[in-house]
């Protein structure tokens, strides 16, 4: 039986002093089970003085959760976080009903006379219907506090949901894993069996499956209840992701995901009449798009 699925191709978006490959949604393919969003942004160094600058925007429907490899972010949010997040800490912010938030390079880091790196991903959850207007969370978690798996010329690190045996702390909506695979050059490892929808996205390096190769910025879907063994042709850094598919397909407009468009629509209106929560300690905000 064929293991792989689909080959999905980053599509690379200039965001201003640094490159973002955007995997999730696509043609086709608008989920991975509950993962609807997937940014790997960088890598790159910021100029002194610059850095990135995500101002205060509204999100509902779904849970966020940034991962660096390089860099940090200070993330604001209207609950009143307030969260500089580094390499290997997970940031984990539910939206539910609404929320609003900003994710800033810190001025620290601003100063630096070699720049600020930023290397990273970023991912939407799309939350089940029945949880899609609950309350709106933040929480934090170090990466002293995921659990890792290590051995063979691997070490995985859980982000998020069940796998290999254990369990990330963030509270997850819907079965799910979320795991950076780092491995030595040929080391191989078994993606997780037991759920239905799977993928593998290349952040460095390069894989192979079954013989073949994959590189930077592609990511392999593959069929549920198939074994699959990943083999590093080199040294390589590897995002494992999925789980069960969603309860329905969902609609996703700006930064808004929702199974009703109707609910959309008042998520629009909500943020030009200025009905969200504000950021405490970063009074700017990004308008409603036009289109």
């Amino acid at each position: 039986m064929v293991a792989i699925t689909r080959v999905l191709e980053g599509r690379p978006r200039d965001l201003g002093g640094f490159s973002v490959r955007r995997v999730l949604p696509t043609g086709g393919q608008q989920m991975v089970g509950p993962f609807i969003f997937f940014d790997h942004m960088g890598p790159a160094i910021f100029a002194p003085g610059e850095g990135v600058d995500v101002r205060p925007h509204p999100h509902i429907g779904l849970a966020t959760v940034t991962y660096l490899f390089e860099g940090q972010f200070m993330h604001r949010d209207s609950l009143g976080s307030a969260q500089l997040i580094r390499p290997g800490d997970v940031n984990w912010m539910v939206a539910g009903r609404g929320i609003a938030h900003s994710e800033r390079t810190p001025p620290e880091l601003r100063r630096a006379p070699a720049g600020a790196p930023i290397h990273g991903i970023q991912t939407w959850i799309a939350l089940p219907t029945a949880h899609e207007e609950t309350s709106p969370s933040f929480s934090h978690h170090p990466a002293a506090d995921l659990p890792e798996i290590t051995g063979d010329g691997a070490r995985l690190r859980l982000i998020a949901g069940e796998a290999y045996g254990a369990r990330a702390p963030a509270a997850v909506f819907s079965p799910m894993f979320y795991v950076e695979a780092v491995l030595e050059a040929g080391a191989t490892i078994e993606l997780p069996g037991n759920y239905q929808q799977r993928a593998a996205y290349v952040v460095e390096g390069g894989i192979e499956v079954a013989g073949e190769h994959y590189a930077v910025g592609q990511m392999t879907v593959f069929a549920a209840a198939v074994p699959v063994t990943l083999r590093a042709s080199g040294p390589a850094r590897v995002m494992l992701l999925g789980g069960a598919p969603l309860d329905g397909p969902r609609h996703i407009w700006w930064n808004f995901v929702s199974s009703s468009r109707e609910r959309l629509e008042r998520a629009k209106l909500d943020w030009r009449e200025d009905r969200f929560a504000a950021v405490p300690g970063d009074p700017e905000r990004i308008p409603l798009p036009e289109t």
